[in-house]
């Protein structure tokens, strides 16, 4: 058996780790709760457990049963990807986690990475671009991301940095473009309000990223960084109209109601070329 810890398994895309975990059989699990867990879904080869990260035991390894893998999810602050949070308190909080894990004896780490990483670059964007946060968000990720890689030349560990894309799928924040789109179905709206719809972006199926996630973990090896993403950029206007038609709504985009988001570019989208490159060989 491979024991895989998950943080972050209580959120959107935690959820959906933990059904693709479920998959294989020979994954003993170890989800991270940061609220006492009942009323969570049964694991069916582990267990939950309750831990903050913002003041975790200190025998944290032992405590999540000397893992053989993280998978770590948990990040707060979402979806204001402009608070100071992000690098004044999450930021420190989140290496001081990882690093104790590390210290411990964790050998192998996937951490969630994020398009914000890039900035306000435009077009395709391959991991072998430089990395210019235009948000906190985005900054402290990135931080994260090169304080891990200098603490290898420390301790041995695997890291592997998955730079998410957008996603859609159930359970997602009320925030989201797909739950407004379904929140004003459920309501009987004949229009859905929405922006110009021309920003071009890359969009996965939330379960699609989970089983990417989990089969990169599984490898336990050095992948810094790599996209989790389509690669395939769409209209947001078109991927609405998608969405209507493949669900049979009957309810149509207003377009032109809310401005573009100002920390993001109109246009871009992720290279996945490096992703099929190593599934593929």
């Amino acid at each position: 058996m491979i024991k895989v810890a998950l943080t972050g398994a209580t959120g959107f895309i935690g959820s959906h780790v933990l059904a693709e975990l479920h998959n294989h059989q020979f994954i003993e699990v170890v989800a991270v709760a940061h609220l006492p867990h009942e009323g969570l879904p049964e694991i069916i080869h582990g267990r939950w457990i309750q831990i903050d990260i913002t003041s975790p035991p200190s025998d944290l390894f032992e405590k999540l049963g000397r893992p053989d893998i993280l998978i770590h999810l948990a990040w707060q602050g979402l979806p204001n990807y402009r608070s100071l949070h992000h690098f004044d308190s999450e930021l420190p909080i989140q290496y001081a986690f990882l690093k104790q894990l590390i210290e411990q004896g964790l050998m192998s780490l996937v951490v969630s990475g994020t398009c914000f990483e890039y900035g306000m670059q435009s077009g395709g964007l391959s991991e072998d671009l430089d990395t210019r946060p235009g948000n906190p968000y985005g900054f402290a990720k990135d931080a994260l991301r090169k304080q891990l890689l200098f603490l290898q030349t420390f301790y041995q560990f695997n890291l592997t940095w998955a730079r998410l894309f957008y996603m859609y799928g159930e359970g997602q924040p009320a925030s989201s473009i797909f739950s407004q789109l379904k929140k004003a179905v459920a309501e009987g709206l004949a229009e859905f309000n929405m922006s110009g719809g021309e920003q071009l972006r890359d969009y996965l199926p939330v379960t699609e990223v989970a089983k990417r996630l989990v089969g990169l973990a599984l490898r336990q090896s050095n992948i810094v960084p790599i996209n989790i993403c389509s690669g395939k950029p769409i209209s947001v206007r078109k991927l609405v109209e998608k969405w209507i038609q493949e669900r049979q709504y009957r309810i149509e985009p207003k377009l032109g109601c809310y401005p573009y988001p100002d920390y993001e570019p109109l246009a871009f989208w992720g290279d996945s070329s490096r992703f099929n490159h190593l599934v593929n060989g």
